[in-house]
């Protein structure tokens, strides 16, 4: 995929991921990972680091690491180590975080995806067990700020891309379709409100064929939305400083939602700021080729395998397969519907289409849809069979998604049933040939466009009612 210019200048984008993974427990305590406790009622003696504490490895974060690495075709570190990140901040109680650096659990990989209809593979450079932070709050405490330790010890797996994106929408696509897998694996559950699913993103820009630009870190974005417009904001505010001469200063900053802005948190730390050196408390993670094994033996059926599935059974374009296996509650919902009508490609253009556009436009989910798979795939029977036209079908589906009901008794109460009487559309289309003799000759004397008159004009006749495929044979016939 080439590049596509931005004012002259290049965008260059990598991303920073941290997913909050399922484990009921922190990644080195007992304490419970719910969300919504009352504030530092999940912070035990070891997340609070009190003298004597030691942390323990959680084996299911560990798990969870490797069920992704396997996932994207990564390397499962045979030995990694954990570190001591060093920095000073109210809600991280030991004043270091521990994480890894120089031997990540989960090393390269890849991740593919398409951008409108044009794939595209991002390499991943790496993913690492770390543990989270606590939370500041600022609101509702009369102008001063509480710690809540809850959060503090959760475990998180950090996947980091290499700096493979050259727009925003191949950010924000690149973010759904990682969002997605870890939910796919059961690894996170991807609320991104509850901050599960974070987003951080490194900007810069350059003129084609020079080195990187400096770059600028946007941190936390919780949606797809926020990150698409983060990004290109940051984009035009990056060239508008380069071409008033400014040089860029590599920085943290911050998306305000309201303004569409971002603005400067603190100057960007290198990593040498934060003096890594090997957790003394915490052995080295030694993952056994078995163990591997033993979760790739576990994992289910991978996106990009049963896209490959869709495509050769089903006969679907990589296009289609890749939306249908855009999410696994997408893709059970493809398949339930299939399994009903058995016409694939019918159920794509319909999930890519009218449920789509209705999904979209109410912002849901589409196992949250009204019109479930099983209806969906009735209403498609009665189109194959001939039963209503697509125009009538679409009449349905307003139906069942705004009030629900059975398509074939819908179809009854509207009189959507399409004529397949063929002796009276016979009649009726000698009516409309011989009241329409001008479209006639127009068609006889090689203008197509005059065919698609007459069948409006034996549809308008029908009242709409007529098997547009019948009402075209026929109208050939009579032509010819």
């Amino acid at each position: 995929m080439t590049s596509k210019l931005i004012r002259g200048y290049e965008v260059v984008i990598g991303l920073e991921n941290h997913v909050q993974l399922s484990t009921q427990s922190k990644i080195f305590s007992g304490s419970s990972t719910a969300f919504g406790a009352e504030p530092n009622t999940q912070a035990s003696p070891v997340d609070l680091a009190l003298p004597g504490t030691l942390p323990v490895l959680n084996r299911g974060a560990v798990e969870r690491a490797i069920r992704l690495g396997l996932a994207v075709g990564a390397k499962i570190a045979p030995l990694s180590i954990f570190a001591r990140k060093n920095y000073f901040y109210p809600d991280l109680p030991k004043g270091y975080q521990i994480s890894q650096y120089e031997i990540p659990v989960v090393q390269g990989g890849k991740l593919e995806f398409f951008v409108g209809e044009q794939k595209k593979v991002v390499n991943l450079t790496r993913a690492h067990l770390e543990e989270d932070a606590g939370k500041s709050l600022h609101e509702d405490y009369h102008g001063q700020s509480g710690i809540d330790l809850n959060r503090a010890g959760t475990p998180l797996l950090e996947i980091v891309s290499e700096p493979d994106m050259r727009s925003g929408a191949e950010a924000c696509e690149y973010a759904k379709t990682l969002h997605a897998l870890v939910m796919w694996l059961g690894i996170c559950d991807g609320n991104m409100q509850e901050g599960s699913f974070r987003c951080d993103v490194n900007v810069s820009v350059r003129k084609p064929g020079e080195s990187y630009g400096t770059r600028r870190e946007i941190k936390n974005l919780n949606s797809f939305r926020n990150l698409l417009q983060a990004v290109d904001y940051e984009v035009n505010w990056q060239i508008d400083e380069i071409e008033d001469g400014r040089e860029i200063q590599q920085a943290t900053v911050l998306f305000n939602p309201d303004t569409g802005e971002t603005r400067a948190m603190r100057s960007k730390e290198d990593a040498a700021d934060y003096r890594y050196f090997p957790d003394p408390d915490l052995p080295p993670l030694v993952i056994a080729p078995e163990w591997v094994e033993r979760v790739r033996g576990e994992l289910p059926e991978l996106p990009a395998v049963m896209a490959a599935r869709f495509q050769e059974a089903d006969g679907l374009p990589a296009y289609d397969a890749s939306l249908m296996t855009a999410s696994l509650a997408t893709a059970r919902f493809y398949e339930a519907a299939r399994d009903i009508c058995k016409a694939p490609k019918l159920v794509a253009n319909w999930l890519q289409g009218e449920i789509a556009r209705r999904l979209n436009a109410e912002e849901r989910e589409i196992d949250s849809s009204p019109v479930s798979a099983a209806t969906l795939g009735a209403l498609i029977l009665r189109i194959q069979d001939g039963t209503i036209s697509n125009n009538s079908a679409k009449q349905v589906f307003e139906e069942l998604w705004s009030k629900g009901g059975e398509v074939d008794a819908i179809i009854e109460a509207k009189d959507l049933k399409q004529s397949n009487d063929t002796g009276e559309l016979e009649r009726i289309l000698d009516e409309v040939l011989a009241a329409n003799q001008k479209s006639v000759e127009e068609f006889r004397a090689g203008k197509d466009k005059a065919f698609n008159a007459l069948v409006g004009q034996a549809m308008k006749a029908t009242k709409g009612k007529a098997n547009p495929t019948a009402v075209n044979e026929l109208l050939k016939k009579k032509l010819s």
